[in-house]
């Protein structure tokens, strides 16, 4: 860890640049798929699966982050280097996150339903019934998928001398806003396909819940996974609230002529904001688990509710690392905008005032996110909890909602300026 201590900015920005790049490029890639699937009949008919697109694709914070910077606190600290902890840890760990993914899945189908019926004023039971299915599914998949890939990550990491906090998170995204859009589409498509089937998607989420009492006595192996298993459940359960928020934003922009062109774009912006702040705090969490112990803020981080200008100016490691993923916000945004026009063969209205609005909106996101990362990270530690497991979800989350945010706001903008027939994304 005291090489952790040591790292100049430098080293920071070479280690996190190429995953971060890779994940930004597998966020330009889902909001591609999102961007097509957005007119197939299922997203068509039942628009509350854009409720559900947040919700799904900030489990990967929620859950593949979490699970990431964990395993990489674990690993900083030699808890991983003994071959027999290792397999418990990641049998342990696989076996939390299918419990949170199909809880937290069920969950998000249900907050979906109630938020279409608080926006529409009915509830259709046959969709309802293909909704929760395809949540379910879909969480349960792709949190299995992206677990294992974690593990191998941060063990591959601790082997090659890379510090696994750096690389683990944007891994995690790279893959996981692709891959859980993906699985979206295709399973909700597919259960609507045979919706008359009616006893159909009813089974599906019946089985998943029955395997629940089998991955509860898998992961209480470990005496650290028994304790998340009782006291993790509310930022999981909070964080997909916010999510769901976020994706009522993206229900009743989307479905709007002007605003089509936002889905390719909503990935990520939300991708690359969660992806730097889930960085920031998993470094400052193996910073305190290292120097102090819960409960406790060790002399550097000494101050309870710091500023902005300690966040990002002070000499500190964090901070440097703070500065370090604020300064690769417009660069990496300009490289997914360019690959976004590229990919779609040039057809879309990437304008000069779009893209300037669209910039200061994810450093305003970004900004945010660090400063508040900061603050939960510290309040959590006085408070005895690891933030490995409680501050991720809250700051994926954020992200979401103030990344949704900020894009329908830049799309307002952008018509308001450029005049109603510039439609950005179009």
């Amino acid at each position: 860890m005291a090489k952790t201590e040591e790292e100049s900015s430098i080293a920071i920005g070479l280690q996190v640049l190429f995953p971060y790049l890779l994940a930004g490029l597998g966020m330009v890639m889902a909001g591609l798929v999102l961007d097509h699937v957005q007119h197939w009949e299922v997203f068509r008919t039942i628009t509350e699966v854009f409720i559900l697109v947040p919700a799904l694709v900030g489990l990967k914070g929620n859950l593949e982050m979490t699970l990431a910077s964990r395993l990489s606190t674990a690993s900083n600290t030699g808890q991983m280097d003994d071959a027999r902890e290792q397999w418990r840890m990641a049998t342990c760990n696989l076996a939390l996150i299918q419990v949170q993914a199909t809880v937290v899945g069920l969950l998000a189908a249900v907050a979906a339903v109630v938020l279409g019926f608080i926006s529409k004023g009915h509830i259709d039971l046959e969709q309802a019934a293909v909704l929760c299915a395809s949540s379910v599914t879909t969480a349960f998949i792709a949190a299995l998928s992206l677990g294992l890939v974690m593990i191998g990550v941060v063990i591959a990491s601790r082997k090659l001398g890379i510090n696994p906090d750096n690389v683990a998170t944007p891994i995690a995204a790279s893959l996981g806003d692709l891959i859980t859009l993906s699985l979206l589409a295709g399973i909700s498509t597919a259960l609507y396909k045979y919706k008359d089937i009616s006893y159909l998607s009813p089974l599906v989420c019946v089985l998943f819940i029955v395997l629940i009492p089998l991955w509860v006595v898998i992961a209480k192996r470990s005496p650290q996974i028994r304790e998340v298993l009782k006291s993790g459940w509310q930022p999981v359960i909070v964080a997909m609230s916010i999510s769901s928020i976020g994706g009522l934003i993206l229900d009743k922009t989307v479905t709007e002529p002007d605003f089509e062109g936002m889905a390719v774009f909503t990935p990520v912006i939300n991708g690359v904001g969660g992806n730097l702040v889930a960085i920031q705090a998993s470094r400052i969490s193996t910073y305190l688990h290292f120097w102090s112990m819960p409960g406790v803020l060790p002399y550097k981080l000494r101050q309870h509710w710091p500023n902005p200008c300690t966040t990002f100016f002070s000499s500190g490691v964090n901070s440097r690392s703070a500065r370090v993923l604020f300064l690769l916000v417009v660069p990496g945004h300009l490289v997914f905008l360019y690959t976004i026009t590229l990919l779609q063969g040039g057809h879309m209205a990437v304008t000069l005032t779009f893209v300037l609005f669209y910039l200061t909106a994810a450093l305003l996101q970004v900004g945010i996110l660090l400063y508040v990362a900061d603050l939960i990270v510290r309040l959590m530690w006085r408070k005895g909890l690891d933030p490995d497991n409680f501050s991720i979800p809250y700051l994926t989350a954020l992200g979401d909602l103030l990344g949704t945010g900020f894009l329908a706001l830049c799309f307002r903008l952008v018509i308001l300026v450029a005049g109603a027939d510039v439609k950005p994304g179009n």
